[in-house]
């Protein structure tokens, strides 16, 4: 069982996020956007973090560059995303060691996605 973090503005997605990651074993934690994630982040560690791209206050990307300045240059995160400069997207968050996974998505194929990313932070 690992702790995640998902990160979404939008009610409905965090609720079946959360949702489908509990069904498969896991410890859930929410956040509305990305600077109630940053306070989470600083009070509790967590083995993955699964976050939108556009959100009030603070953005996917802005959180994945918090994370990796002032947390952890490990820790798996994955970035949602429906914008059309996906590609732009996943190159700047490559260089940032995260994933980008496109929407509209399929919450099972997501939930191996980071099945494989907890076995790969798990055996590195």
């Amino acid at each position: 069982m690992a702790r995640i973090l998902v990160v979404d503005d939008d009610a409905h997605m965090l609720r079946v996020l959360s949702m489908w990651l509990a069904r498969n074993g896991h410890q859930v934690l929410e956040a509305s956007d990305g600077q109630n994630a940053r306070e989470i982040l600083g009070d509790t560690d967590v083995d993955l973090v699964v976050s939108d791209v556009n959100m009030p206050r603070l953005s996917g990307l802005e959180l994945v560059e918090w994370v990796r300045a002032e947390l952890s240059d490990a820790l798996p995160m994955v970035v949602l995303s429906s914008r059309c400069d996906q590609s732009s997207i996943a190159e700047n968050l490559k260089q940032h060691g995260a994933c980008l996974h496109p929407k509209p998505f399929s919450p099972s194929r997501l939930v191996v996605e980071i099945e494989r990313l907890l076995s790969v932070h798990s055996a590195g």
